[in-house]
């Protein structure tokens, strides 16, 4: 009888090593990212994933065309299938400014500040299986998350893992760096052919995965149907190691690039030419003012306080400038401040791979 029980728990121990390791197989490195998670300021948090980032799956499929469907396939991919949300996310704006400069021993630097009315902002550190590494950043509420789904606690902190496939910036391990902004109105690019479909904040990782230089990136966009998302207009701020530097605008559903180094949330291109510029908005000129003072040449000091200048600050119903970013795209790398705390840096550096 002992024989017979001992072989019985044996066999149950067993099984249950198997379960456990077949567990850790299917979820250990999504449950290591969302330990990784750490604290650095008020509103600031970060966190390294090294995996598949899900970004294969997701464009085998044909991609996806809406926020909603974004957000429920994150889910689906942090639960392996065992878990099909129903989300809602809803229209919400916000304004930055970008510059990019070069420096005086010969880098180039790209800085830019998000804003918005209220923000948890995580940066995820992404080595995927498969594609270059990344650094980005996204705000949690930006799928209605809230307060609640702040990234303290297990749960929390795997549920932030949604931020594989959504960013609002962020720089690649070959120099690429790249943010979106508002660009002035509400006129939604909704682009419908047989390519794949992909929202705009779900296009900044997809491009900084694959693509090495803004020419890279640009024929990565001709090649999927755009979609905006949070019912607004958006444009994307792009530079590289090279020196190359546009913003890529959405006109009539056709993709448009005008070269500037400075931006903020109104039109560049010639068909809407300061289409969405509110009066008395002064943040794109102070940046094209700092950048032709200084002939373009500002050091990594300089292009901080530039992009300070313009940072927004906190008012009644409006968080203002959540983060600022400032990132070195021959030496990849970026520097975080949090809410303008700019006596509060946060470094973080890529692989030394750009050329």
């Amino acid at each position: 009888m002992k024989k017979v029980l001992k072989i019985a728990l044996f066999s149950v121990m067993g099984l249950v090593v198997l379960l456990g390791i077949a567990v850790w197989l299917e979820f250990g490195h999504l449950v290591k990212g969302a330990n990784s998670c750490v604290k650095l300021d008020d509103g600031l948090y970060y966190m390294e994933y090294k995996g598949d980032d899900g970004f294969d799956g997701l464009m085998a499929k044909g991609g996806i065309a809406k926020a909603d469907e974004l957000a429920g396939y994150a889910i689906e991919f942090l639960s392996k299938g065992h878990y099909k949300p129903e989300i809602s996310t809803s229209k919400q704006t916000y304004g930055c400014s970008a510059l990019t400069v070069n420096t005086p021993e010969g880098d180039i630097l790209m800085g830019r500040n998000f804003d918005f009315t209220s923000a948890i902002g995580v940066i995820m550190h992404c080595i995927p299986d498969k594609g270059y590494e990344t650094i980005t950043t996204f705000n949690v509420e930006f799928y209605n998350f809230g307060e609640n789904y702040k990234p303290e606690g297990f749960k929390n902190q795997y549920m932030a893992l949604t931020g594989l496939f959504v960013a609002l910036d962020g720089i690649n391990e070959k120099g690429l760096a790249i943010a979106d902004l508002m660009a002035g109105d509400t006129v939604q690019t909704h682009q419908n052919t047989s390519k794949p479909d992909l929202t705009t904040t779900a296009a900044i990782p997809y491009m900084l995965k694959n693509a090495a230089t803004v020419d890279e990136a640009l024929k990565l966009l001709e090649g999927i149907d755009m979609h905006s998302d949070i019912g607004s207009a958006h444009h994307y701020a792009m530079a590289d190691a090279t020196g190359k530097r546009v913003v890529v605008e959405y006109v009539d559903n056709k993709m448009v690039v005008v070269e500037s180094p400075a931006v903020a949330n109104h039109y560049l291109c010639e068909q809407k030419l300061n289409a969405g510029l509110e009066p008395g908005d002064k943040r794109y000129d102070m940046l094209c003012e700092r950048y032709a003072e200084n002939n373009g040449v500002m050091n990594m000091e300089q292009l901080t306080n530039a992009i300070a200048s313009v940072s927004q600050p906190q008012r009644e119903g409006f968080l203002g400038t959540a983060w600022t970013m400032v990132m070195n795209l021959k030496h990849p790398s970026v520097t975080y401040y949090s809410q303008r705390h700019y006596n509060k840096p946060f470094c973080f550096s890529l692989k030394s791979t750009a050329e």
